[in-house]
């Protein structure tokens, strides 16, 4: 893992790496592509972490600047209609329909009405669309730019709103593209895999999505690596929805290469694919798609930060960083093509050193090798027979996880604890020896109200400056593009919003409740 993170880190800095870069000569065009990319959780601080760390294990003088930072145009300031302190979800919606919106809201205004997003209004203006993510794809933040809910956790209607089942909108389907996470959402609850479905189900009823979405649509769905290698963008092979795990990807610590593709990887082969098709005629047809847009998450940044789980969190911010890189090479022989980027807030309370020392040490993050999530994985089952919990601990988990040959009783007696206790009891006593010592804080394992960065690169990124409310970020998605959002919501006043048995959880929702990502 550390020699796949040490070629990462030589390959961006040799062709990314550098004090500053000048954006591409802007010039009016009719032709538009948009790209708007998410890294979820991602705050300032996790920025000065993961450039702090390559400065100090590459030697890089004090003046080397990230990918991020070139590209740094303001902020954003994040909040719901319900609490400074936003989730993904309310978060996701204020960038997709540009409204303030609840905690949980998925593509609902604060009334729980469905609100039109610039991604559907996109596809109706004619442009092609895709959705990336290293989360489930029903997740939060990708589903606030195609689905219509009252509650995030509405994940099998989520599923089916992705695909355009039982759609309000365009008899083509809504989104062209989809790459993540989330298998599981489109298969029945009796799976079939032999009928090429997905082999385990979250759903509750026998719908079958993954068949539906092949037979009504005609999505190609890949589900492994070696059919993500096979997607050739000139054979504009759309629709097409890939799934590659059956919940979230594997974090890039643990992503096993053959198994997934990276975020990098996706991106790649997103942008290859719709701009090949959005430059064919459409059928006989000899018009052309205006362009496209397209969302793509850095989602596990996040997670990482509830976890409280550095290494992690540092692993997943370099792989956003080499898709951000990938982005601006896009851009860069694409001058009709405009980047935006920035986080829907802030996760885990980061802080770069804490009371009484100034300093904190790069070096303890680069030999760890797993990440919390995996390794209470491993030992959490173990927790009735203490002995051999902590004798792992001593002699797997401490040198071999973590890089820790040291060990302290009071380090293995907290992951030992943590271990008995629930999933993140376990995960943060891992992650908190591990930003002990490199003297790493979190003041919480969930989210916090401050602002976040603002970035922007290509057309028109002149125009994007100064402090902007998280709703203005999305209306200037749509300013870009030509589109209105809200001329696509009288078409979905009768769009499904309730998942039927979900249980009323998303009416007995109290201000500002706390949602996970």
């Amino acid at each position: 893992m550390l020699a796949q993170l040490i070629y990462s880190l030589a390959i961006y800095s040799l062709l990314y790496g550098r004090a500053a870069v000048a954006a591409p000569t802007e010039k009016p065009v009719k032709h538009r592509n948009l790209i708007f990319m998410i890294s979820d959780g991602f705050g300032l601080a996790s920025e000065t972490l993961a450039r702090n760390y390559v400065q100090a294990t590459k030697k890089y003088p004090l003046e080397w600047a990230s990918v991020l930072d070139d590209l740094l145009v303001g902020t954003t300031r994040t909040r719901s209609s319900d609490s400074f302190i936003t989730d993904s979800a309310a978060g996701a919606t204020a960038f997709s329909c540009a409204q303030t919106t609840y905690n949980g809201a998925i593509g609902v205004s604060h009334d729980g009405k469905p609100c039109g997003t610039v991604l559907e209004a996109a596809k109706q203006a004619g442009y092609l669309t895709g959705l990336v993510s290293t989360a489930r794809i029903t997740h939060a933040t990708p589903g606030s730019f195609a689905a219509h809910v009252l509650h995030r956790d509405m994940e099998e209607l989520i599923a089916e709103h992705m695909i355009s089942y039982n759609s309000r909108l365009t008899p083509a389907p809504t989104v062209d593209l989809m790459f993540g996470g989330g298998r599981c959402f489109f298969a029945p609850k009796t799976p079939n895999p032999a009928a090429g479905n997905p082999k385990s189900s979250c759903r509750t009823d026998q719908l079958d999505l993954w068949k539906f979405a092949q037979t009504k649509y005609g999505y190609s769905t890949i589900s492994t690596r070696k059919q993500f290698d096979g997607l050739k963008p000139a054979d504009k092979k759309l629709p097409v929805l890939g799934l590659f795990a059956d919940g979230h990807m594997a974090y890039e610590i643990d992503r096993k290469p053959a198994e997934e593709p990276s975020l990098t990887e996706m991106t790649n082969k997103a942008l290859a694919m719709l701009h090949s098709a959005a430059s064919a005629p459409h059928g006989n047809d000899t018009s052309r798609a205006p362009g496209f847009f397209i969302m793509i998450e850095g989602a596990r940044i996040d997670l990482a930060a509830h976890d409280n789980d550095p290494a992690t969190h540092l692993h997943d911010i370099i792989e956003y960083w080499n898709a951000v890189a990938a982005v601006r090479k896009f851009v860069d022989t694409h001058p009709d093509t405009l980047l935006i980027g920035t986080s829907d807030h802030e996760t885990g309370g980061l802080t770069i050193g804490f009371d009484p020392e100034y300093v904190w040490y790069p070096d303890v993050l680069t030999p760890v090798k797993s990440s919390a999530e995996a390794i209470c994985a491993q030992i959490r089952p173990l927790s009735k027979n203490r002995d051999k919990l902590k004798d792992i601990v001593m002699t797997q988990v401490m040198p071999t996880q973590l890089g820790i040959d040291d060990a302290t009783e009071e380090e293995i007696h907290d992951i030992v604890k943590g271990a008995g206790g629930s999933s993140k009891a376990c995960k943060h006593a891992v992650g908190h020896v591990v930003s002990d010592r490199a003297r790493l804080g979190w003041t919480t394992g969930g989210h916090t109200g401050v602002d976040v960065a603002l970035y922007a690169y290509g057309a028109g990124s002149s125009n994007i400056r100064g402090s902007k409310d998280n709703t203005h970020v999305g209306q200037l998605l749509a300013d870009f593009l030509d589109v209105d959002p809200g001329s696509i919501t009288p078409l979905l006043v009768s769009q499904q919003t309730e998942q039927i048995g979900f249980g009323g959880k998303a009416v007995d929702l109290k201000p500002g409740k706390a949602e996970s990502g």
